[in-house]
């Protein structure tokens, strides 16, 4: 099969003209998705001053957006293959912006929880769009190796630029302030984006199988929602129902793939080791990361008193590492060994969270910022190379659905970290015993003993906040031993299923 709007013989089409200009017009909206994910843990305190949502309702802010979209990604990928990537991407930036105005104006947890959930659904047809362009525009290997890399760059960037941004707004403004920055980024994107923007998309692909859509999305709300009810609440039939629903419904789907004549999602792809490989470790790395750092915008605000703009100024080393390291990954890869720069960098995030299991709560900031540096440099090298990899192991007409799998593995392994190890962190933190009169609501949430403390006498209030707080960063650690058990695993995995891999123009073998 081939494109019906881009020849790959031509010169033209390895070298097109104004292909730089329309990266940058992807990277726009890596950018809206990337900041949106990080603000909403700078702004966690303030929702729960403002809507006051039970702990349970808090995770689910945090990670209804990442089962949706991770539920929704294979089917958007897939559509994008057949409707038009620049189309769905267009689409899908407008419909983001327009749903940020309702995140921003939720008057409740519940409204918040079902606006976080319809952003889930617009930003499904971001990521595998981006991704999927960029391997329409770059068919000479080293020059795609490199708009990988700022593609990443841009997305560990945004994670710098949001909590800067979104803790200045935060000082100035209400919580509600941090979901408007996307609107002038989305604007951006649509109006340039009309103009740079090629159209591709896959030739003669069939109808989109709406019955896969509902299988996809059944399977990964359910398996995701077993292990975050059972990670929190402990076994019960429901969650067990839900678990075994998301099963059979994933079972379905693979079934489905298999006999369809143009399935949603190509099974083949898996059977490629480095593509396999690659989307298993994305999937680790999130996972063995989400949970803490979802929580360590919690740390620094309400453990350590820093200020929003303070908080996000601290985590910047994350993203700086992160960038730098996603510029150069490529080269190093095919200096090195995929394998060699993918386990290294995995290795290095592990070894970095294990350092924070000694945190406390006066721990200094060097101790904090290096391991922030070591996880970015070590998340840029893994991240760029894998998605090298996943791009360069399939043809151009399935980029849509490869990228979906990327994307997906990374959303369905922010799900399950923050469900699983925000779990960790809320259950060792649900057990501290605080004074006489300490209100059932300070068990719910950090943010909840900070609001109850202002109603209590000042020594009761003290001593109860010391309690919450320890108990907090207890969990926080208790999270960053299992992340690092996670990470380290991770490499290793990563070490055998990318034996042999080598990315487009590098050396054909690697050690």
């Amino acid at each position: 099969m081939t494109s019906t709007l881009q020849p790959t013989t031509t010169t033209e089409a390895v070298k097109r003209p104004g292909r730089w200009l329309a990266l940058g017009v992807l990277v726009l909206a890596v950018l809206l998705v990337a900041v949106d994910a990080t603000v909403l843990g700078l702004a966690t305190p303030y929702i729960s001053e403002d809507l006051k949502p039970s702990g349970t309702q808090l995770l689910w802010i945090g990670d209804v957006y990442s089962f949706v979209i991770a539920g929704l990604l294979v089917s958007m990928g897939s559509l994008g293959d057949r409707i038009g990537r620049k189309r769905i991407l267009l689409v899908g930036a407008t419909a983001f912006g327009a749903i940020s105005v309702v995140n921003a104006y939720a008057g409740t947890p519940e409204m918040l929880i079902v606006a976080r959930a319809l952003l889930g659904v617009a930003g499904a047809t971001l990521m595998p769009a981006t991704l999927a362009l960029i391997r329409n525009l770059f068919h000479d290997p080293r020059e795609r190796s490199l708009a990988v890399g700022i593609w990443g760059a841009t997305a560990s960037a945004g994670t710098a630029v949001g909590p800067i941004v979104g803790g200045f707004l935060l000082e100035h403004f209400w919580w509600g302030s941090v979901f408007l920055i996307n609107l002038p980024v989305m604007a951006v994107l649509v109006l340039v984006g009309i103009k740079l923007l090629p159209e591709s998309r896959t030739a003669n692909p069939g109808p989109w199988d709406l019955v896969s859509v509902v299988l996809s999305l059944v399977g990964m709300i359910g398996i995701v929602y077993a292990v975050k009810e059972a990670a929190t609440h402990g076994f019960a039939w429901s969650t067990l129902a839900a678990g075994l629903l998301g099963a059979a419904a994933l079972y379905g789907f693979v079934r489905r793939q298999l006999r369809l004549p143009a399935p949603l999602l190509d099974m083949r792809l898996f059977r490629n080791r480095g593509f396999s490989g690659a989307v298993l470790a994305d999937l680790l790395t999130i996972l063995g990361l989400s949970g803490l750092v979802f929580f360590l915008s919690q740390y620094l605000q309400l453990v350590q008193g820093r200020r929003p703009f303070e908080a996000g100024l601290a985590e910047l080393p994350a993203a700086v590492g992160a960038v730098v390291a996603g510029l150069v990954a490529g080269r190093a890869a095919r200096r090195f060994s995929v394998r060699a720069v993918v386990s290294g960098g995995l290795a290095a995030i592990g070894l970095a969270l294990a350092a924070l299991t000694v945190i406390g709560q006066s721990t200094g900031y060097p101790l904090l910022g290096a391991a922030l540096l070591v996880v970015g440099v070590g998340a840029g090298f893994s991240f760029t190379v894998t998605a090298d990899v996943i791009l360069s192991s399939v043809p151009k007409e399935q980029a849509g659905s490869a990228s979906a799998v990327s994307e997906t593995a990374y959303e369905l392994g922010a799900a399950l970290g923050i469900a699983v190890l925000g779990s960790i962190v809320t259950g060792v933190y649900r057990g501290f015993t605080g004074p006489a009169g300490t209100p059932a609501a300070a068990h719910e949430s950090l943010g909840g003993a900070v609001e109850a403390a202002a109603g209590m006498p000042a020594h009761s209030a003290a001593a109860m906040l010391d309690a919450a707080r320890t108990a907090f960063v207890d969990g926080l650690a208790l999270a960053a031993g299992v992340g690092a058990a996670v990470l380290l695993a991770a490499a290793v995995a990563a070490w055998f299923l990318l034996r042999g891999q080598s990315l487009e123009g590098g050396p054909t073998k690697q050690p």
